[in-house]
């Protein structure tokens, strides 16, 4: 059964500010989703697509940007490339109090200006 449904989509440019300012990074995106290299458009996209993923996911949640922290959430991809949301911590606490044990499924996509994340909750 789905119990949560949530997209977002984000400006890629604006995070060339982010790539330019480690703080901001780190404030925002896990350790495992930070990457140290590749070309500036490459690293925009990266960001935006996962601070895409963090804003689906609040709303598939139905709490906002609340009660968690933003690095609570993050994004791995597996050998092929396929991308999955991990929730810990505060976030995990959350999902597993609303809906008990359940999968997180994501969506990502990106294009020269935009990105855009889909994610759902399933029990």
């Amino acid at each position: 059964m789905i119990c949560g449904i949530g997209t977002d989509i984000a400006k890629v440019s604006r995070f060339k500010k982010w790539i330019d300012n480690p703080e901001m990074i780190n404030h925002f995106f896990n350790e495992k989703e930070v990457k140290e290299s590749g070309c500036e458009s490459a690293l925009c996209q990266h960001y935006a697509a996962r601070f895409a993923a963090k804003e689906a996911f609040s709303k598939a949640l139905g709490t906002g940007l609340s009660g968690f922290s933003l690095k609570d959430i993050y994004i791995i991809n597996d050998e092929k490339g396929k991308p999955t949301l991990i929730a810990e911590n505060k976030a995990a606490e959350i999902v597993k109090e609303k809906f008990g044990k359940c999968s997180i499924h994501v969506s990502l996509s990106h294009e020269k200006e935009y990105a855009i994340a889909f994610v759902i909750i399933e029990s």
